[in-house]
């Protein structure tokens, strides 16, 4: 028996695994929703071997074994953030998301939806309603949700491009469209939960409507908060709120809730979320759970609202955020309810490279966030990518172990050890034949677990 690169094999057999063994369908990926804009002003990309990338999404599938891609929409995109200034980050719009979520699938890759039912940023700071539903009374807002979520799911069925995992709503622990909640009885908000319920499950009920075999994702952006994650999703309980996975944000600069000492270990920074994770599959044994943002800054320090400096344990840099993703995956990997880690905003890269970026035309964001997997200078060669290490890996290095989104795989149940790794991305075909899952390359054929057939 002949053995090839199991970081193809294990993006393919997701499916047929969980069918033929019962192992929990695991998740890994990122929010890509900027990708298509990097490409429009010609930023090109350089892998670990210094190879300029053709197809991010091929690649991200068969180079670093992700099988999950999530894309925000908006109801109508202003461009703006919350202060008014434009923010070229807010473009995703039903005909956007919609070509993207081809890509996605023809990809062979699951797709995740994350609404934002606004026409700008939602989170735990933001929650306005779109313009259009603004002035509509609570009831009718709920309507808006439903009808608007129909229509979003029933294109994008019709496109090919039917979502396998839907988030209703983006961060919204503290409120929706307008509605005000809190994650604790506070007089001002408490009399806001029927209201802000029925937002929920007008989503949620347009959802199954539309794609049944959708999974739903309540998400929000307390993770190490035991008290607030079970106010808010014993609420959602309790009140008969159709969902599936608990979707959490994490951000350590944000939300690791540690302790400071001079011997932290990242185990440590990690263990309020560990512990708040396997508190939820206690609380909530029915739900799964998924970290649906995280992201680590590799150079500038953020400052805004930085409630936690982790830095000793892992610096600003690149070996610092490669260290945070790999302390992330091993730490999670054990836990039994949770079955999904997405980096947010991986294909960041700087401004862009179109020539005419300096007079705006051409820029992709106006201000770096350095929390992306790439160097962000202008580069008419492409961006590096980020590594532990200088220069480029070689055959006696593998990427996983210098580069951040190459080790993401590992979360994946499927064991490497053994299996032979490859440089390039293999080509191939994949069908199925009586219930089993072939896979040809060349002239060769493989089952599931990568063994040739003849």
């Amino acid at each position: 028996m002949k053995r090839f690169g199991w970081t193809f094999i294990m993006v393919l057999t997701c499916a047929l695994m969980q069918a033929q063994t019962g192992a929990q369908t695991r998740y890994v990926g990122g929010d890509i929703s900027m990708l298509p804009m990097y490409e429009q002003h010609n930023s090109a990309y350089k892998d670990a071997y210094n190879h300029t990338i053709s197809d991010m999404i091929s690649w991200l599938i068969n180079d670093c074994g992700w099988n999950t891609f999530r894309v925000r929409i908006f109801v109508n995109p202003q461009r703006k953030n919350a202060k008014g200034e434009t923010d070229p980050q807010v473009c995703q719009d039903l005909q956007y998301v919609t070509t993207l979520g081809q890509r996605i699938k023809a990809a062979g890759a699951y797709f995740m939806l994350d609404f934002h039912y606004s026409d700008t940023w939602v989170d735990a700071l933001n929650i306005q309603a779109p313009e259009a539903w603004k002035n509509c009374t609570a009831a009718e807002k709920a309507d808006s949700v439903g009808r608007y979520t129909r229509e979003v799911l029933t294109a994008l069925n019709a496109a090919g491009a039917t979502p396998d995992l839907v988030q209703v709503g983006n961060e919204i622990m503290y409120g929706l469209c307008g509605i005000k909640v809190a994650p604790y009885s506070q007089a001002s908000t408490d009399a806001n939960w029927p209201d802000y319920l029925n937002l929920l499950r007008a989503g949620t009920n347009a959802v199954r409507e539309v794609c049944p075999q959708a999974q739903i994702i309540i998400h929000t952006d307390r993770p190490c908060n035991k008290s607030y994650d079970f106010y808010y999703y014993n609420k959602l309980r309790t009140n008969d709120v159709d969902y599936d996975i608990i979707g959490l944000s994490y951000y350590p600069f944000w939300h690791a809730d540690f302790t400071p000492t001079s011997a932290n270990t990242g185990a440590d920074v990690l263990a309020p979320l560990v512990s708040a994770i396997n508190y939820l599959k206690t609380q909530f044994p029915e739900k799964r759970v998924q970290i649906v943002e995280c992201a680590y800054n590799f150079q500038h320090w953020p400052t805004k609202g930085v409630n936690y400096n982790t830095q000793a344990v892992w610096p600003c840099s690149k070996a610092g955020q490669y260290n945070f993703v790999k302390d992330l995956v091993d730490n999670l990997k054990p836990l039994e309810n949770l079955d999904g880690i997405n980096y947010w905003f991986p294909e960041e890269a700087g401004n862009g490279d179109d020539t005419n970026w300096q007079t705006s035309s051409g820029t992709v964001l106006t201000g770096w966030l350095n929390r992306g997997f790439w160097d962000e200078n202008i580069s008419t060669s492409g961006h590096t990518i980020n590594r532990t290490i200088s220069g480029y890996a070689s055959q006696s290095v593998k990427p996983e172990t210098i580069c951040a989104p190459y080790y993401m795989r590992h979360f994946l149940n499927e064991d490497p050890q053994g299996i032979e790794e490859t440089e390039a991305a293999v080509r191939s075909e994949k069908r199925m034949v009586n219930g089993r899952l072939l896979i040809r390359v060349g002239d060769k054929q493989y089952n599931a677990l990568g063994q040739e057939e003849r």
